[in-house]
């Protein structure tokens, strides 16, 4: 083996090493802070014998999730969800964005149409949410259609912080070289407003979630907000709580991939974080 061959693998162990140190301590403290709550929590029910029609043990919460992910029926209740989900953030992100961008290209529209946005958000969409159904009926339109309008103002909002944000003597600067709106928002306001944005994404694709369970709340012949209003009817506690587990994980989930994209696509600001931890 040649010396060349010896130096990487020499320099890369300290790094893994020095990675090892500062993720580990967390992790192990984050995986101790959930034994503890679990542990406590079945304690306390035992111990003071609560009644599993008001709070179930995690033993019992863990074999209604098992029972439940061996069906093949939730499965498709879950892909119902999932897809109202990912369908109702898709087009509200996207309404949002180009929204976003035009109001935040001219300010005759932040003038005009913008107070109008805000108004309609201040609109409680648990209240709006039986006329969507009325008019889209009891499937999955109504249910992605109010997936949408939750989960498009948070995107609205951080695309025009993002663009505001641009730093006005670079956008001066490249006006005195007769730059066009698009060359300026191409070069500057875009890549001022992509953190932004990317953090309007990752709020609005949580609130999906939760617009995806409300429609099905309020009427719906499939998904995981059917199922949760079935077993609330048969007094199913541990089995609600398995369905909320689900929830939860999918939006742990989705907010990872959305983590992930910001990762790989607005790097430089991932970069510059480093380089400022490293610093200090």
């Amino acid at each position: 083996m040649t010396m060349t061959q010896v130096q990487p693998a020499a320099i890369a162990t300290p790094r893994s090493k020095g990675r090892l140190q500062r993720i580990t301590p967390e992790t192990w403290v984050s995986i101790g802070i959930f034994v503890v709550f679990v542990g406590g929590w079945e304690a306390i029910v035992r111990i003071l014998q609560v009644s599993p029609l008001v709070i179930p043990a995690p033993s019992a919460i863990a074999g209604a999730l098992i029972d439940s992910l061996s069906t093949p029926s939730f499965y498709w209740h879950a892909g119902v969800t999932l897809w109202e989900i990912l369908a109702g953030f898709f087009i509200g992100a996207g309404l949002g964005l180009v929204l976003g961008v035009l109001i935040g290209q001219w300010r005759l529209l932040e003038k005009t149409v913008y107070p109008y946005v805000v108004a309609f958000q201040t609109v409680p969409k648990v209240a709006v949410a039986p006329l969507i159904v009325i008019w889209f009926g009891y499937g999955i339109t109504s249910k992605i259609v109010i997936t949408a309008m939750i989960a498009f103002f948070p995107v609205v909002v951080n695309c025009i912080a993002g663009m505001g944000a641009a730093s006005q003597q670079q956008i001066d600067m490249l006006r005195s070289f007769t730059a066009t709106r698009w060359q300026i928002f191409r070069m500057i306001k875009l890549q001022s407003a992509l953190p932004y944005i990317f953090a309007g994404l990752d709020v609005a694709i949580i609130l999906a979630v939760i617009g995806a369970i409300v429609g099905e709340f309020i009427g719906a012949q499939a998904g995981l907000g059917y199922l949760l209003l079935q077993r609330n009817f048969s007094m199913d506690t541990a089995g609600t709580f398995a369905i909320l587990i689900v929830l939860s994980l999918i939006g742990m989930v989705l907010h990872q991939v959305m983590k992930f994209c910001r990762r790989k696509i607005v790097f430089w600001v991932n970069d510059d974080q480093r380089l400022a931890t490293d610093q200090a």
